[in-house]
């Protein structure tokens, strides 16, 4: 293990940065600067086209596009029909796209800037699907947009000399498949947009090619979700277009030509659509945007264009036999900039001692890289129903680069002598792209997959995934670990998953686009590829989510988030963020703990994961206040010495031992390093097994194979995981068996059993896993003497549309209890209607705390409630709304001022700096600013953002000292006690560590001596971006 001693030791490396080459710079494409193409008179384009040779043909628009650049058949037909032309065909397409909606990472470039970029002589656009869910109505205002896009494309030469020639391209048509009507849903929409199309490209003498009308009778078996094409389903779709293009039949294309297309598009996406994208063209570009991303831009550029090479190379008979392409052109990579303050690489065995460990646990080796080596770099763990540890690990992580392919693996992990100790390893799976997330069910797995929600399944029982689909795609990439993460089951079958900031997502569905900015939840029914999104506000790297015993929602950021539950406003607004309410970043995973051999003081209370400041597995309780649950933390279960150790999640195993997924690795930070800095380890990953000393360990239960009365009755099991893998196995069997089987087990309950309203909660929430209603078990919750159930009830309400639905949310409203109040106004914005509104209005008059104001706040500001509201007269919503926002404004959290404070701000020539925070960047503000020598210094620190921060002044040439000293104390347990400030007399001035949406004002007179005296944030790993310099003269 080669790791700079010095590094290991937070020094210097003495490395210089290295040089710049200025001619890297025509390969960066930003909004701020790339060209503009020049504006030009049209030209009409006429049917049947005629391409000329050299012609750049560019496909914009929606998925159809965005996914047929894997499935490139249109694409071959057209270069095997023009062979002798060596087109140039590139795709800009982006899923759910529409002509005036594309939402894109920050300063990414606007659509005519990459038509420019791309010297696009021929377009064509497929629009209509994901506008024509705005309904017949919307047809008037569709055919505006539509014809303000045609006439802004051809009149523009993107090419340098004249216009393009566009075709308009059709939607295809839906089908129906099994748990999704698509085409009972859509084609008469489809059909009427797709005429609207002809006659916006009739007026406007552009072509048009009608694949919806020939594709209507083909519609069978060609989706896979009704609405998205498969392999053949884009053949089929290629015929359509070609022959709608050139009036004659498609050429016959070969499995070369379509995977020679494929690689060169595969190579293109990255170039188009890098991951790390915040990185790139966004605000985080500075310290290592050039060298990350230019050389490899540059590196792309040749790759594509020697794959164009052999393209038209096979479409003109020639054959390569499975030979790679021959890159040998292409540039290496240049050296980049190694920053500060890498950590000590230990073995496992000297990690474990680095340890510090509660004395009523014992801890050990559960899985390493010294037996295992394709463990390295874990960063989730599962259990499945057999009873094996399931782990994702991401060697590409944070970002792949010219050359590389994805190939990140999902690995069981068997301990088959039960000795606490894994021996036995398998790779089920091996080319996914950064899986920050899994979860297991409909007989496979589904994962994260940058930038799509990927299914896998072993379909012929050999125990490695052979079948993978794209589930769906357009999830935000735009920081790599940030985007889709999170998956969990709800207690009711929802799969749960989690975006969180910079991202800008939008997924094309049968039901219609689905988007989100800048962090929130999405919900997908599974069975009906229903996908929705809910709980949008602005948070920050909000990892690790659970339920607990009733069914609350826990998460990080934030702690209580069942509260955060509500629909979301009109995009791309959001609700407003978690203000003073628990939320943060820093964790990466919560497990409840619910086995009687551990304390029982953590009966009920759950185990933390926390990767930063410090890094450490934390202990809480979870206490019930009025109107939700609050964590209270009661010490450390292991605390760290050695920062390398990265937890990045948490879970029980089956016996009731838990486990500790460890990235561990000396670089500790996304933004605070390049991403390609060669100390980020790609060999190293530890799991660590906790159990309580003198513990009895359980006996798993049997789940896989199960007879369905022995999974019913698990449902009355104390541990939480236990009911959760039997309701996934249930969902696996036959629903009308199970339907009949769990009638009969909800009559057979025992009503004095102490447990009995959760068992029929459970009854209730394995019905809707198996997508099936019990309204009179579901009457009997909501009007139970147990708020819990009332509460969870209530939140049924959401989904099932009793016949006296209303009523029911009505008298919710109405509940004793705060939680029950919370979800019924939460469940209003999921109904959606004036009805719903008015039910739950009662809960204004009742008291409040802050967390049942928010889900009010956020559920009135919804997009299904917030219409029927805001268009008449309703002054006590609007007096709420008005109260929320004012009580919202961030007001400083300072004291009262002193007289000698008072004082000193009255003295002559104060100079009065304010300095922010930057939300969600790590960033100040202000990065420098001057005052005289010996000034009177007021200076106001404030901090909006949802992270701790600090601001320290410190002497000249100290900034690295004093950064790497507040990294080292990260590994004091009362760093924060200390608010991370280095015992040192080279720091000058210093604020508290204060937290979200508190100030405080540093009062000080400047320093006698002229020099530049840096600030920065010692927070640990803050103060390598977050700094400024106080200019004294």
């Amino acid at each position: 293990m080669a790791i700079n001693p010095l590094d290991a030791k937070n020094t210097d490396t003495g490395k210089p940065a290295p040089p710049e080459d200025p001619a890297l710079a025509k390969y960066y494409m930003e909004e701020k600067t790339a060209p503009l193409p020049p504006v030009t008179s049209a030209v009409d384009t006429t049917l049947p086209l005629t391409l000329q040779k050299g012609d750049h043909v560019v496909f914009i628009g929606n998925t159809l596009f965005d996914r047929g650049a894997q499935f490139p058949h249109f694409e071959a037909m057209l270069l095997k029909g023009h062979a002798d032309k060596q087109l140039v065909v590139r795709t800009l397409a982006w899923s759910a796209d529409e002509v005036d909606l594309m939402p894109r990472p920050t300063n990414f470039g606007t659509l005519n800037q990459h038509l420019h970029a791309q010297k696009a002589d021929v377009i064509f656009a497929a629009f209509g699907f994901n506008e024509s869910f705005g309904g017949v109505e919307k047809l008037p205002d569709f055919k505006l947009r539509l014809t303000a896009l045609v006439q802004e494309l051809k009149t523009h030469a993107y090419n340098g000399k004249s216009a393009p020639r566009v075709v308009l391209v059709s939607p295809i048509a839906n089908e129906n498949v099994k748990g999704v009507p698509a085409a009972d849903m859509n084609n008469a929409r489809l059909a009427a947009y797709t005429k609207a199309m002809s006659e916006v490209a009739a007026a406007e003498k552009v072509g048009f090619a009608n694949v919806f009308e020939p594709m209507l009778p083909a519609m069978k078996g060609l989706t896979f979700n009704g609405v998205h094409l498969e392999d053949a389903g884009y053949a089929v779709f290629g015929e359509a277009l070609y022959r709608a293009t050139f009036e004659v039949s498609a050429p016959e294309t070969t499995p070369e030509l379509r995977a020679a297309i494929a690689d060169r598009n595969r190579q293109f996406f990255q170039r188009y659509r890098p991951l790390n994208g915040f990185y790139y063209t966004g605000d985080r570009n500075k310290d290592y945007g050039y060298l990350d991303f230019l050389p490899a831009m540059r590196s792309f550029d040749v790759m594509v264009t020697n794959r164009d090479q052999r393209i038209w190379a096979i479409a003109q008979g020639q054959s390569f036999a499975g030979k790679k392409v021959d890159d040998s052109n292409v540039p290496e990579m240049p050296a980049t900039k190694e920053s500060k303050g890498a950590n000590e690489w230990m073995t496992p065995a000297n990690e474990l001692a680095a340890f510090k460990v509660d004395p009523r646990f014992e801890v050990n080796l559960f899985a390493s890289e010294e037996q295992f080596p394709e463990i390295a770099n874990p960063i989730q763990i599962r259990w499945d129903t057999r009873g094996r540890m399931w782990v994702s690990t991401s060697q590409a992580y944070p970002h792949l680069y010219p050359g590389q392919e994805p190939k990140d693996r999902l690995i069981i992990l068997e301990d088959t002598d039960n000795d606490g100790r894994a021996d036995k390893s398998t790779v089920w799976a091996n080319n996914l792209h950064i899986p920050l997330a899994f979860e297991f069910g409909d007989g496979g797995v589904y994962v994260s997959d940058e930038p799509h929600l990927t299914f896998l399944k072993d379909t012929d029982g050999d125990g490695k995934a052979d079948f993978s689909r794209q589930v769906f795609t357009g999830f935000g990439t735009e920081d790599s670990h940030h985007a889709l993460h999170d998956f969990v089951w709800s207690p009711d079958g929802d799969l749960i998953i989690r975006d969180s900031i910079f991202l800008h997502s939008q997924i094309e569905t049968a039901y219609g686009p689905v988007r989100l900015d800048n962090s929130g939840w999405f919900r997908l029914r599974t069975d009906t590829q229903k996908l929705s999104t809910f709980g949008s506000y602005p948070s920050t790297n909000p990892w690790g989510v659970t339920f607990d015993d009733w069914g609350h929602h826990m998460a990080s950021h934030p702690i209580f988030a069942s509260a955060f539950h509500a629909t979301n406003p009109p995009y791309p607004e959001q609700h407003p963020g978690a203000g003073k309410m628990p939320a943060y970043s820093g964790t990466c995973g919560q497990e409840f703990v619910d086995f009687d051999f551990w304390p029982q003081e953590l009966q009920g209370g759950f185990i933390k994961a926390r990767y930063k400041p410090t890094n450490n597995i934390e202990m809480h309780q979870w206490i019930e206040m009025d109107d939700h649950y609050e964590e209270k933390k009661i010490g450390d279960l292991i605390f760290s010495t050695n920062l390398s150790f990265i937890p990045t999640d948490v879970k029980a195993g089956p016996r009731g031992d838990f486990y500790i997924c460890d990235w561990y690795n000396p670089i500790k930070g996304h933004a605070q390093y390049s991403l390609r800095d060669p100390r980020r380890l790609r060999t190293s990953g530890r799991i660590w097994r906790i159990v309580p000393k003198g513990a009895k360990l359980a006996a798993p239960p049997t789940v896989a194979g199960a007879p369905i009365p022995a999974l019913l009755d698990l449902l009355k099991s104390p541990h939480y995981r236990w009911r959760y893998q039997a309701k996934r196995e249930l969902h696996e069997r036959d629903a009308a068996e199970v339907k009949t089987a769990l009638d009969t087990w909800i009559a057979s309950l025992d009503p004095k059993d102490a447990r009995l309203r959760h068992h029929q909660l459970e009854a209730l929430w394995t019905g809707r896993t198996i997508g099936t209603e019990n309204h009179a078990l579901l009457k009997a919750l909501l009007n139970c003497e147990e708020h819990h159930a009332r509460a969870s009830a209530t939140t049924q309400l959401r989904y099932v549309d009793l016949p006296d639905r209303i009523e029911q949310l009505r008298s919710r409203a109405n509940d004793a209890n705060a939680l029950v109040r919370m979800e019924a106004v939460i469940a209003a914005s999921y109904i959606g209607t004036a009805e719903a509104l008015n039910a739950v209005l009662p809960v204004l008059d009742k008291p409040m705390g802050e967390h049942l104001t928010y889900a009010v706040r956020t559920s009135l500001g919804s997009e299904a409630l917030s219409r029927h509201w805001k268009a008449g007269d309703n002054p006590k919503i609007t007096a709420f709304m008005n109260a929320f926002a004012a009580s919202y404004k961030r007001s400083s959290f300072e004291k009262k001022k002193t007289v000698e404070e008072t004082a000193f701000d009255k003295q002559p020539g104060v100079a009065k700096i304010t300095i922010n925070c930057v939300r969600e960047r790590m960033l100040f503000d202000k990065t420098e600013f001057s005052v005289k020598a010996g000034q009177p210094v007021s200076l106001v620190f404030n901090n909006p953002d949802a992270t701790a921060h600090n601001l320290a002044i410190c002497k000249p040439g100290s900034v690295e000292e004093i950064g790497l000293a507040g990294n080292e104390m990260a590994k004091d347990p009362d760093g924060i006690k200390k608010d991370f400030i280095p015992p040192t007399d080279k720091i000058l001035h210093h604020t508290k560590l204060l937290n979200p949406n508190a100030a405080e004002t540093l009062r000080f007179t400047a320093p006698k001596e002229p020099g530049d005296y840096p600030y920065l944030c010692t927070f640990p790993g803050h103060w390598v971006i977050m700094r400024g310099v106080m200019h004294v003269k």
